[in-house]
């Protein structure tokens, strides 16, 4: 049974707020923020109590989701609802953020009404809900002249506009009868690595977690049918196929999912609602399919005037495909200190973040087959010899397009039945850095 649900932004602005029993005063929501901002650490603890109030919080695009109680209810119930509740407001604001909630908290308010009825939850189904609410979502999306670049002359199509932007997936799902009969699937595949490498460049951990997402905007389409490959497999079973071996440790699927047709074939069968769903996850333990996607060289060592000298040399062992690399972070161990840098192309940077005792080296884009090097000159009160030992270790954070760490590739993706007009199907791969650490 849930008291009261409330938005608030990163800075304390109070968003939304709805309070479905009156059982406790408006200012829970000034006293949750004073406890969070209190605490120390990067993530909260997601229960927290003040006297005989619950709070119960998930944090999404940046904002504080918090539901409260004063029943005795499970708060796995609560996250899980909060968690469908920020997909819901996804599917029909199109993002999550500040701007957007702004935007649409008329919308949010009404899906509230909906959703929960005097604290007690009712459905967060997308399909049940599109027939009682009425409010337009309003985009937040800005004019751009990038969007005219898929245009050729006179209106024809480029080979540019094969591709959708990443902006695409974005709408909301009420908007598709708003845009002439368009109708779209956005089929993502995304995995997440969890790499630990030792200091002598041996590979001491490597997880990766992945997930197939489904985002519909066709409202008639009765039955989709997602192929895989061949060779998948699951487990140590006997591997499939001629091809290369795709293996996970394991799988599992959406209620909505049918599977007379996977285990011989590897073809998922479910009937899409709109809005976005996860599809499958999968996990792989303790095993890479092919050599980590990236390779660190460091040399530290103390000059002559007793600064402290990294020089880093970083390789990406990937095919010269386009990567965008977020920060690597190298830790340090002195908040007082002087960094002077020497960069191997100028659109890099660098910046020493006294706070987290860290040097972040910033590389925007890092072809593959290529590598980069930075050199770092710190001077640190009272270094010895004996600091060495403290330097380290190395985090990287990164996004690959177009790649998946496992090798899971869609083979096809077909709608039933046969779906006329202009009907648009989309498939990415995106692979994410959950934690990759190497050691030095």
């Amino acid at each position: 049974m849930i008291s009261q649900v409330f938005i608030l932004s990163s800075q304390g602005d109070h968003l939304i707020y709805k309070d479905f029993r009156g059982e406790a005063g408006s200012d829970v929501v000034n006293l949750f923020y004073e406890k969070v901002t209190a605490l120390t650490g990067d993530q909260p603890p997601v229960v927290m109590r003040h006297k005989d109030v619950h709070f119960v919080h998930v944090r999404q695009g940046g904002l504080y989701w918090v539901a409260t109680t004063t029943a005795d209810t499970s708060p796995f119930t609560i996250i899980e609802f909060l968690n469908r509740l920020t997909a819901l407001v996804k599917d029909y604001c199109g993002s999550l953020s500040e701007r957007s909630v702004q935007m649409n908290f008329a919308l949010i308010y009404e899906l509230l009404d909906e959703v929960v009825d005097y604290g007690y939850i009712q459905t967060t189904s997308s399909d049940i809900l599109k027939n009682f609410i009425q409010t337009e979502a309003v985009s937040s999306k800005p004019f751009s002249l990038f969007d005219l670049s898929n245009v050729g002359l006179f209106g024809a199509e480029t080979q540019q506009s094969k591709v959708a932007p990443s902006s695409a997936a974005t709408r909301p799902i009420q908007s598709s009868r708003d845009q002439g009969g368009k109708s779209e699937i956005f089929v993502d595949v995304i995995e997440r690595m969890l790499v630990v490498i030792g200091s002598n460049g041996v590979l001491m951990k490597a997880d990766i977690e992945g997930e197939i997402k489904v985002k519909c905007y066709m409202p008639t389409c009765s039955e989709m049918r997602i192929g895989l490959n061949e060779e998948f497999s699951i487990g140590k079973s006997q591997l499939r196929g001629y091809g290369a071996a795709v293996r996970v440790d394991e799988c599992s699927f959406h209620q909505a999912v049918r599977l007379d047709e996977f285990d011989s074939l590897r073809i998922l069968r479910l009937c899409p609602s709109q809005g976005e769903q996860t599809v499958m996850q999968y996990q792989l333990s303790d095993d890479l399919p092919s050599a980590p996607p990236f390779r660190l060289f460091p040399t530290i060592e103390r000059d002559n005037g007793g600064r402290l000298l990294m020089y880093m040399k970083l390789r990406c062992d990937l095919p010269p495909k386009r990567s965008v690399l977020d920060p690597t972070r190298l830790q340090s161990f002195s908040s007082e200190l002087n960094l002077s840098q020497e960069l191997s192309s100028p659109d890099q940077s660098a910046e020493l973040q006294p706070q987290s005792r860290a040097v972040v080296w910033k590389i925007p884009r890092f072809p593959g087959g290529t590598q980069l090097s930075a050199l770092f000159k710190l001077e640190v009160p009272g270094f010895s010899s004996a600091s060495m030992l403290e330097v380290g270790p190395v985090s990287l954070s990164f996004e690959l397009p177009k790649i998946t760490a496992t090798g899971l590739q869609i083979r096809f993706l077909r709608l039933s039945p046969f779906q006329p007009g202009p009907a648009q199907r989309w498939v990415r791969y995106v692979t994410h850095s959950d934690s990759y650490t190497i050691r030095i």
